[in-house]
């Protein structure tokens, strides 16, 4: 984590700092990312990085601490009330994380490079999943209470599904549609709000909701 001279700066020059490391950890992963190109592009000694972080490492894991912390936030208002549908509720969790991507895409974009790198912290990743599975563990109770799902199902596998789906729906949106359409998309942002989005939303919760077996004609 920081030092408390990092802290310490002025808002501005803080902020300038965040935005310059964050622009380098999403081009690049860890591996390739460069203190060096950090510092120069802020217009500082590289000796200064150095009083307010202990190495990249520790640079790196404040920026995925920061994605978590934004990712955490969209949980923040509890389970739904007992007369929301979990179903309704999860199209608002969805919606929710695609406006996390619109929001804050290099934050996105590092947490992506990490998991496809295998650079994530196992003790950060390990936290991130418990929390997630705890969430959607307790959604799925519910669910089961109000009776849209199934009393049979297992509760920690579904919440294993729903927590996989929730991580991994954003990178699929934008890997899928982005370009597509007449003008294109620059960084593919505006695809997750385009028609076709809410169709693959609309077509996951009918899975999740009904399954994937072809239902009987009357």
């Amino acid at each position: 984590m920081p030092k408390q001279t990092f802290f310490n700066l002025p808002d501005e020059k803080r902020e300038n700092f965040l935005n310059i490391a964050l622009a380098e950890f999403a081009e690049n992963d860890f591996q390739s990312a460069s203190i060096s190109r950090i510092v120069a592009t802020a217009g500082i000694a590289k000796g200064s990085f150095y009083q307010y972080f202990e190495n990249k490492e520790d640079l790196y894991r404040y920026l995925l601490d920061l994605g978590a912390q934004e990712k955490a936030a969209l949980f923040s208002a509890g389970l739904p009330g007992p007369a929301v549908s979990i179903f309704d509720y999860l199209r608002q969790l969805m919606q929710a994380g695609v406006n996390f991507e619109l929001n804050n895409p290099r934050l996105s974009q590092i947490g992506y490079r990490a998991v496809k790198s295998d650079s994530l912290p196992p003790e950060f990743l390990a936290q991130a999943r418990a929390g997630s599975q705890a969430f959607f563990a307790q959604l799925i109770g519910q669910g089961k209470s109000q009776g849209s799902i199934d009393p049979a199902i297992d509760e920690d596998l579904a919440a294993f599904v729903f927590s996989t789906l929730f991580t991994e729906l954003g990178r699929y949106l934008l890997e899928r549609l982005d370009g597509e359409g007449e003008e294109g998309v620059g960084d593919g942002r505006s695809a997750l709000q385009s028609p076709a989005a809410e169709t693959i939303v609309d077509q996951l919760l009918h899975i999740l909701e009904f399954g994937l077996g072809q239902k009987e004609r009357s």
